[in-house]
């Protein structure tokens, strides 16, 4: 009777079904006990040969077996929705999905759900319908802590990861990393898929110059590639999209962790000026008189010299930390080494100002007998900062120039290299990947 059942299912007879249900009415708890003896129950073997019609009437010839039915595994531990997904057989897959939704979640002995398995074959109409009746499924994780659009970058299937990246756009979960610390990225340019590499440079939301477990960007591992005449003319292709090396990082990522301690230093900064600026030291004169008004600086008077020189610099370093916090909350990228190098130069004027207003200061309320010894003091540190500072200014300066002057000669060479290869266009670079071992590079 049961292998009657088996090829009813091939054959997509549905009235054969009916008349072994007559004759065996628990052949269908049998099946949904798991006490088949086949190696596949008959759903599995009307998925796999795409009678749509007898899935529907199986399933439906006992309401109350229809979860069941569902859960049933093959002896590779597969469900039918499995088998469906993998196969393309989007009409199918409507009946299963619509008759348990959360056989979305199942997973097979590889750790992948049907929608992993859609992917990673390519299907897209059942990928759409699966993502749409349970899109929790597409966010499940498989071994290696890879999500559903590294498996499409591993299989080499751009039309399901441009679908899933259209359905899908979370920014967390496209720069996800793998236990590697990889994101799609950098599994793009390991295994030479340069056409999803160039699709995925296109999502605003990709960060390009992640670091993976070993420390390296994606434009690291371009420069690993052993074959680097074949991969050159994508190199220019990740400068576009601003990828640097890792190396080349270190100042942007140290100025984005410590973005909230540079903006409480600016802050302060900003609120010394502001209290020098009204409050000056030597106070104000509390009365008015025939040469000077109540509430102006006592210092305006008696160091009629020093006092506009005081005013200067107390105003440089207030604006100067004002545009810190500026530049800090305007969301500019800072692994961009000019607007590092205005940053620096603007945290540099507020420091030096506020250093300077504080020397001005301190001659106003020192005694004039112990005014030589600290003149002689103020010159110091005047000489040593402003060598310090000097010196930090023109080696940043240097960098930023050696930096461009590098960026612009690796623009020529690629664009060189582009004339004397010659590609019809981005998609001639993309071959099948090689299957090797890449953990030596990464």
């Amino acid at each position: 009777m049961e292998h009657d059942l088996c090829e009813a299912a091939i054959r997509g007879d549905t009235d054969s079904l009916r008349n072994i249900i007559e004759k065996d009415p628990l052949i269908l708890h049998k099946v949904a006990a798991g006490c088949f003896n086949g190696a596949a129950s008959p759903l599995h073997v009307a998925t796999s040969s795409e009678q749509k019609d007898f899935v529907e009437t199986l399933l439906n010839l006992k309401p109350e077996l229809k979860l069941r039915l569902t859960e049933v595994l093959d002896s590779q531990q597969r469900s039918a929705l499995h088998l469906a997904s993998a196969m393309g057989h989007h009409q199918i897959v409507e009946v299963l999905v619509k008759a348990n939704p959360k056989m979305c979640l199942v997973r097979d002995p590889d750790g992948k759900n049907p929608v992993h398995v859609a992917a990673m074959e390519g299907k897209i109409s059942v990928l759409e319908e699966l993502v749409g009746a349970s899109p929790q499924a597409a966010r499940v994780r498989v071994d290696q802590n890879e999500t559903i659009l590294h498996l499409c970058v591993k299989h080499n299937q751009l039309e399901s990861l441009a679908k899933l990246l259209e359905m899908i756009k979370v920014c967390d979960f496209v720069n996800a990393k793998d236990s590697d610390g990889n994101t799609i990225l950098h599994l793009a340019i390991l295994y030479e898929h340069f056409e999803i590499a160039s699709h995925v440079l296109k999502k605003k939301t990709i960060d390009v110059n992640a670091t993976n477990a070993s420390g390296h960007t994606a434009m690291d591992l371009l420069f690993l590639e052993p074959n680097q005449k074949e991969v050159e003319p994508f190199e220019d292709v990740l400068r576009q999209a601003n990828a640097e090396r890792a190396k080349d990082l270190v100042g942007g990522d140290w100025l984005t962790k410590k973005r909230d301690s540079l903006m409480v230093v600016a802050s302060l900064i900003a609120t010394m000026a502001f209290q020098a600026a009204v409050n000056p030291p030597g106070g104000v004169w509390q009365q008015d008189s025939n040469t000077y008004r109540a509430g102006e600086a006592v210092m305006a008077y008696n160091y009629q010299d020093s006092y506009p020189y005081f005013l200067r610099f107390n105003t440089i370093g207030f604006v100067a930390s004002l545009s810190t916090i500026l530049l800090l909350i305007s969301g500019l990228k800072f692994k961009n080494k000019a607007t590092m190098w205005i940053l620096m130069v603007t945290m540099w004027l507020a420091i030096t100002s506020i250093a300077i207003t504080y020397a001005f200061a301190n001659v106003v309320v020192t005694p004039i007998k112990d005014r030589r010894s600290l003149s002689y003091t103020i010159k110091i540190g005047v000489i040593v900062w402003s060598g310090v500072m000097s010196l930090l200014l023109l080696i940043h300066t240097v960098n930023l120039v050696r930096i461009f002057v590098k960026e612009k000669r690796s623009r020529m060479k690629a664009i060189k290299r582009i004339v004397r290869f010659k590609p019809q266009s981005l998609r001639s670079l993309t071959r099948p990947a090689r299957v090797r071992d890449r953990e030596g590079h990464v």
